[in-house]
């Protein structure tokens, strides 16, 4: 399966369990305390932060991403394990990023780990990166402008 057997669509409260499942299934950047991100951060971050969106694939949550409008940031951008590879969690970056200079961002930030598949991703979707700070590197996406 690949992107194009994906449904893409606005993440709603009704798929917050399958986003939490999909985030505690991940390998990488896994949380060191699961209890963190909580239901109503998430609920938050769907209407008074910004906006979410999910990949489904058989009517199953594959992954999700999530924009903060707050400060213009992705805040999360997830594929369970056996979906990654597919072009799904490009298709959610590019949703999340275009929302964010939709809503009138200059340029979209996002952290996470060093050294990580993430990481490069990132990196390989033309991210810039800021800086490192201990184990987590910065990364930077400037609008692009069109010229007519």
């Amino acid at each position: 399966m690949t992107e194009s057997l994906a449904l893409f669509r606005r993440a709603t409260s009704h798929d917050i369990p399958a986003m939490s499942a999909v985030r505690l299934a991940v390998r990488e950047n896994v949380l060191s305390n699961p209890g963190r991100i909580t239901p109503q951060m998430y609920e938050d971050y769907l209407e008074l932060l910004g906006r979410g969106w999910v990949a489904e694939i058989d009517g199953q949550v594959v992954g999700f991403s999530y924009a903060n409008k707050t400060d213009a940031s992705i805040w999360a951008l997830f594929i369970a394990p056996e979906y990654e590879g597919r072009g799904l969690g490009k298709r959610l970056l590019d949703l999340a990023t275009g929302w964010l200079f939709e809503q009138g961002a200059e340029c979209v930030r996002l952290s996470t780990g060093a050294n990580t598949r993430a990481s490069q991703f990132y990196a390989a979707q033309g991210w810039t990166q800021e800086r490192l700070e201990g184990s987590d590197v910065f990364y930077m996406l400037a609008k692009r402008i069109q010229h007519v």
